[in-house]
């Protein structure tokens, strides 16, 4: 058995358009659980539609999925050859202005949530929004019950202010489950090198985002490029505070990625470029994972660094966060 079929398998960040093909290349990849997302720009009962849809998938799918609403459910995930689904919000859209949403969510098994997509909402401000004015009231009671909840505090499309004021208030770890350094590249989603040890010194995590948009390679994006960032990353956060948070988007089309950059999916363009992401080479479905294995050991990594990143330095964040 290789060391990719013998590793646990985290993925931060999973926003593909669910299919039995993506759900089939996901286990092909040997992915071991994934945070997938369920809530972009969706209210209450959109986003409960797409968990009914996920409790559907489940069913249909018994040999592929199931749910994950724990440390030891990823490990069973690993034992049993399925694939465990946590839910998680890119936005708290889906809680409207209802704080006693938040348990009803946890128990249907959302894991992650993050605070803000792009821009401004009665949390606080996403980082394409213009002024950044931090956290809310209302945000910071959205913090302290997702702590007691154990809920991951996201921040990867969080404005800067918002997300300083988030890791200040939350009593937990927060992370940056998808994300790029600006360090390498100078984009508007990425995090600076202090916004990454801000995190990390607070006992937090940073899933590396493998998205050509949000590296300087763009298009031309290889693995040789995505295993370099991953290296970047360890210099900054420390070998165990990091891990994989793909932002894997198979399946889309441009209509979809027009939706996400429009704030609130319809009004104003947020994000200015057009057009659907690119794959990194070698990168190009979630059946491809054992390819990044690959790249690691061919860069001569450890096998204690390999199966860190791949799945077993989230799982010590996520038992941090969710308890036992």
């Amino acid at each position: 058995m290789s060391l990719h079929d013998s590793s646990i398998l985290f993925d931060g960040l999973v926003v593909s358009r669910w299919s039995p093909q993506v759900f089939a290349d996901m286990k092909k990849g040997g992915l071991t659980a994934a945070n997938c997302t369920c809530c972009v720009w969706e209210n209450m009962r959109d986003t409960l539609l797409n968990i009914a849809a996920w409790y559907k998938r489940y069913a249909e799918h018994p040999d592929l999925l199931m749910p994950v609403h724990s440390v030891a459910d990823i490990r069973r995930a690993k034992e049993l050859g399925r694939v465990g689904i946590v839910l998680g919000f890119q936005n708290t859209s889906a809680i409207e202005d209802r704080l006693d949403l938040l348990p009803l969510f946890r128990r249907l098994g959302v894991g992650f949530i993050q605070l803000t997509y792009n821009t401004q909402n009665l949390v606080g401000a996403g980082c394409w929004e213009e002024n950044d004015s931090g956290l809310s009231g209302f945000g910071r009671e959205v913090v302290g019950e997702m702590n007691r909840l154990g809920m991951v505090v996201d921040l990867s499309h969080v404005g800067a202010r918002t997300a300083e004021d988030a890791i200040s208030v939350s009593q937990k770890p927060c992370t940056y489950s998808h994300v790029c350094p600006r360090g390498l590249f100078d984009h508007p989603r990425n995090k600076t090198d202090d916004q990454l040890r801000r995190v990390v010194d607070r006992g937090g995590f940073v899933g590396v985002a493998t998205y050509p948009p949000f590296m300087k390679q763009g298009k031309d994006a290889t693995l040789d490029d995505c295993v370099s960032m991953f290296e970047y990353m360890i210099d900054v956060c420390g070998e165990g505070n990091v891990g994989i948070g793909t932002d894997f988007t198979q399946g889309y089309g441009e209509e979809f990625f027009d939706w996400l950059r429009h704030d609130k999916g319809y009004a104003r363009r947020m994000v200015p470029q057009r057009g659907s992401a690119p794959m990194v080479k070698g990168l190009e479905t979630l059946a491809d994972y054992p390819n990044l294995t690959r790249a690691f050991e061919k860069r001569g990594w450890s096998e204690a660094r390999i199966t860190g990143v791949l799945g077993e330095n989230w799982l010590g964040y996520l038992a941090r966060v969710w308890g036992g």
